[in-house]
């Protein structure tokens, strides 16, 4: 479930509108309605997360899906895993310097050869171990 669908489901949940839910934490105009394409800043969600009485980590279904002990490089490459900071969702731009930083190492020698002797990965990029 996406945060924006998180958050419908909640404000639903109460009762509370998502326009009436985006003025009382004193939100932008239609702030929340973007939240579909773009993360929000952390002071925003914490607004959201006051108002609707739970804990972001609620709010962004953190507690419904406890983060993984593992998540694969590529998945963060890829844009398959959610980057964030100490539960705080990153900006855009962080997460696209990031993305290019481990896109850049893991295309390197360097980092093609620790895969291969760390990450079982053959010498063809491809994975052996099928994890």
């Amino acid at each position: 479930m996406t945060l924006f669908e998180n958050v419908k489901k909640l404000a639903s949940k109460r009762g509370i509108s998502l326009l009436r839910l985006n003025d009382q934490a004193g939100l932008g105009k239609n702030a929340i309605y973007k939240w579909k394409k773009q993360n929000p800043s952390t002071e925003n969600l914490q607004k959201v997360a006051t108002v609707l009485g739970v804990s972001t980590a609620e709010l962004t279904g953190e507690e419904d899906n406890p983060a993984p002990k593992h998540i694969d490089v590529e998945d963060i490459v890829n844009e398959s895993a959610m980057l964030t900071s100490r539960n705080h969702a990153l900006s855009n731009e962080d997460r696209t310097a990031i993305r290019a930083l481990l896109e850049t190492y893991l295309n390197s020698k360097e980092g093609q050869d620790r895969l291969r002797k760390f990450g079982g990965y053959g010498n063809d990029g491809q994975k052996t171990d099928k994890k």
